[in-house]
């Protein structure tokens, strides 16, 4: 097991050194003039993890059915050393819209977490999620479990109702959680502005994290996420969480800190998007490169 890791790393890490040339010949044009450095990123501490500080911070999702397969997956990945923030994906129960069995299973969930932050996110069928729900009850669960204080960080899809999303993200910072805006392409990947766009849309709106998820055709379309990401960096303070899905898109899942990423999602199990892989293998993949940033030049 140990060998079959050190060489998917290997492998990976020559990926990530491919496409960093690469994205740097793309990009030179756009580059020039843009600003030297990138911009003081607004931390996010919870539970004694610091968010948009050193490598970018771990998420796996919970993503079983039913309450009780929820709280042992929760265990198994509360547990693991190499995960620093827990994803609690309600959608997939079949619990996903009782909002008073939610309340009762949300301390559970924190418990099973054991102490590490958990964002609480209704992942829905308009965005690859596994239920659909109308905005308007949308908006009622996500007051019910904010009011419940449920989790410590929600995911709030921009595309939803505006009114629905801003009474949410008032919510959450009455109640001093954070909001984790997020929107996702399951079938392409938006030209370069429009990705800058939408996470800029999000941070107008009043997010604490900037999240977009896209599926690239080509490596191209990885490039396209990157080159967005870091204009992010360089004139936004939030924490960004980019990703270029599938296959061809892994490595911006693990190059993300070069580009100004805070946060990357890890698995344990079962991936809940295209591109997943084993948490363990991303830690050493982010620690490699971390590191690698402090030596002196």
């Amino acid at each position: 097991m140990k060998l079959v890791r050190t060489t998917l790393a290997a492998r990976v890490l020559l990926a990530i050194s491919m496409t960093a040339s690469a994205t740097t010949a793309a990009l030179a044009a756009d580059m020039t003039n843009a600003p030297a450095s990138a911009a003081a990123v607004r931390t996010i501490a919870v539970k004694g993890v610091v968010i948009g500080e050193g490598a970018p911070k771990t998420i796996v999702p919970v993503t079983a059915k039913t309450a009780a397969e929820q709280l042992a997956q929760a265990r198994t990945i509360g547990a693991n050393a190499d995960t620093d923030v827990v994803e609690w994906r309600i959608d997939y129960l079949d619990i996903a819209s009782d909002a008073k069995a939610l309340i009762k299973l949300a301390p559970q969930i924190a418990t099973a977490a054991g102490g590490k932050p958990v964002i609480l996110t209704f992942r829905t069928s308009n965005e690859g999620g596994a239920t659909a729900i109308s905005d308007a009850d949308y908006g009622k669960l996500y007051a019910a479990l904010i009011k419940a204080k449920a989790a410590d960080l929600y995911d709030v899809e921009m595309f939803r109702d505006e009114a629905v999303v801003k009474q949410i993200i008032a919510a959450a910072h009455t109640a001093g959680a954070y909001i984790v805006m997020s929107n996702h392409d399951f079938h392409a990947t938006p030209d370069t502005a429009e990705i800058v766009s939408r996470l800029h849309k999000q941070q107008a709106l009043g997010a604490d994290v900037l999240k977009i998820a896209v599926m690239p055709q080509n490596p191209g379309d990885v490039l396209k996420l990157l080159d967005a990401t870091w204009q992010l960096r360089q004139t936004s303070d939030r924490p960004l969480l980019t990703m270029s899905m599938g296959p061809t898109g892994v490595v911006s899942r693990l190059a993300g800190e070069t580009f100004g990423q805070a946060l990357t999602f890890g698995m344990i199990g079962t991936a809940s998007a295209p591109g997943q892989i084993e948490v363990g293998t991303l830690r050493g993949i982010l620690t490699t490169l971390d590191n690698a940033t402090k030596k002196p030049q």
